[in-house]
């Protein structure tokens, strides 16, 4: 058996098939840029998802060993997005991203004023925020009434693809939990008293778990994708999530912490926990829910450095981080690029590098980005726990386990040890295992097995205790200050 997964991502596209024994047979690759027009706005055209997913399901059946047959197909996707199109499924407008995307937060207040902040966590598990697929649908009421005049349908990444593949127009129970406050987490269903609020036009998509298989490839798709005709498609998931399962972490009292462009934590429950300052989900998969943070910006950030010193790779920074000594030579950062999501919610906060001096190397500055996020996870770990959730392990995916620092340093700020499976993936893998798992296949840990254990330096405990408290006086000392300089980058944007 080999199937095949794709993810949509916020950096790139990925795509992997994987055998009956969880080999890796092939990977490919398409790396994008997402559209910032304005401050705050953050898009991708939804056409280029289909694009990239015929261009790498090509390249892999090119690529793979002769007689290689797939036998169900996996997506997963950046989420929750709003994708509006037409009844039959044509994009209107460039797709609006995830909590990355700030542009509505006058609408937040609005419907807060409107639902009711405490009915809504309540009814949804989660506070109206830039996560939320509500406030932006309503932003696009008001800013651009054209395109909602025409609009029919909600699409996600993953919804986006299993359309073009299986012509069937579906959404997973996870990712429609996310689409806050149109979902009731309590009932697991659409609540439509809010749906018609919000989106009286909206033809709701059928609701079904992540592994369920949604439809089969048509002929249509099947000639453009090289895929065989019947091939079953499963519904898929937000990205976060589907990496979760790419490593097992699906058990409660599961932590997963997911290095890529933005830096996410997933801890999964029996039961529900309502916490203003994090996300309260449905769980992948029956039976389970998650609490769930997310930072704005981690690997985006080191990109950043990377672009800004003319780097080709991360290798020689990643070098000069290794040199930089614990503390970054009294350097302290806030990752607050793009505004922080959990526990901040605050799309006006921004990036704070503080104590540089004439003598701090671009080395200096690279280990105080992987210390921000570090910190970061942290002050998210201690929301979860102080709210009552049970963390019993943690496992890391995605690139940023690669080299290794990163997660040293993430152990040794929040004192938990890491595991790190033989295959770090990510998303694309979870997708292709939901996939084999749809037609019969293994567990996750068959496939993928524990490579490495990190464990925390009880060496740096203090210090890194001492910088924890910096790091968090840093945000109310710099608070104001960082709003007013949001409201100039704002109007110099018009």
């Amino acid at each position: 058996m080999t199937v095949l997964g794709v993810d949509i991502g916020t950096s790139s596209s990925k795509g992997v098939l994987v055998d009956d024994n969880g080999t890796v047979l092939a990977t490919a690759v398409r790396p994008h840029t997402v559209d910032r027009p304005r401050p705050g706005h953050v898009e991708m055209d939804a056409p280029v998802w289909w694009e990239e997913f015929v261009s790498l399901t090509r390249e892999l059946l090119t690529s793979a060993p002769d007689g290689t047959s797939v036998e169900s197909v996996g997506v997963s996707g950046m989420g929750p997005c709003v994708a509006l199109t037409d009844g039959t499924g044509t994009p209107l407008r460039p797709a609006i991203l995830y909590g990355v995307d700030t542009r509505a937060t006058e609408q937040i207040t609005r419907l807060e004023a409107e639902l009711g902040r405490d009915a809504v966590l309540r009814r949804c598990g989660s506070l109206l925020s830039t996560q939320a697929v509500g406030p932006k649908i309503a932003w696009l009421a008001e800013h651009e009434p054209d395109v909602v005049a025409r609009a029919r349908r909600l699409h996600m990444p993953s919804s986006y693809l299993v359309h073009r593949l299986t012509g069937a127009y579906v959404l997973d129970h996870h990712s429609a939990s996310q689409a806050v406050p149109l979902y009731d987490s309590v009932a697991q269903e659409w609540y439509e008293p809010w749906v018609r609020h919000i989106a009286p036009w909206l033809e709701l998509p059928r609701l079904l778990w992540p592994g369920d298989i949604a439809g089969q490839v048509t002929a249509e798709a099947a000639a453009a994708t090289g895929l065989p005709a019947g091939v079953p498609v499963i519904t898929g998931t937000v990205d976060a999530w589907s990496e979760a399962l790419s490593v097992g972490a699906q058990h409660t009292g599961d932590l997963m912490l997911m290095y890529g462009s933005t830096m996410f934590l997933i801890n999964t429950l029996s039961d529900r926990l309502l916490v203003p300052q994090l996300w309260s989900t449905v769980g992948a998969l029956p039976g389970t829910r998650s609490l769930a943070g997310g930072m704005a910006t981690s690997g985006v950030i080191t990109d950043w450095l990377r672009e800004l010193f003319g780097t080709p790779g991360h290798t020689a920074l990643l070098a000069g981080a290794e040199a930089s000594p614990p503390g970054a030579r009294g350097l302290l950062m806030l990752p607050y690029f793009a505004g922080e999501r959990t526990p901040v919610a605050d799309p006006h906060a921004r990036g704070v590098i503080a104590g540089l001096t004439v003598e701090h190397t671009r080395g200096d500055l690279y280990r105080a980005a992987l210390e921000a996020t570090a910190f970061g996870v942290r002050h998210n770990v201690e929301a979860m726990r102080a709210a009552g959730a049970d963390i019993r392990r943690v496992v890391a995916v995605g690139g940023g386990t690669r080299g290794g620092l990163w997660t040293r340093i993430v152990s040794s700020v929040t004192g938990l040890e890491q595991e790190v499976r033989a295959v770090s993936l990510g998303a694309s893998y979870g997708a292709a295992f939901l996939a084999a798992d749809a037609v019969g296949g293994p567990r996750i840990d068959v496939w993928n097995p524990v490579r490495e254990r990190v464990a925390p330096d009880p060496r740096l405990r203090a210090r890194y205790d001492e910088l924890y408290d910096l790091y968090l006086r840093l945000y109310p000392a710099t608070r104001d200050i960082s709003h007013a300089l949001a409201g100039h980058q704002r109007r110099a944007h018009g």
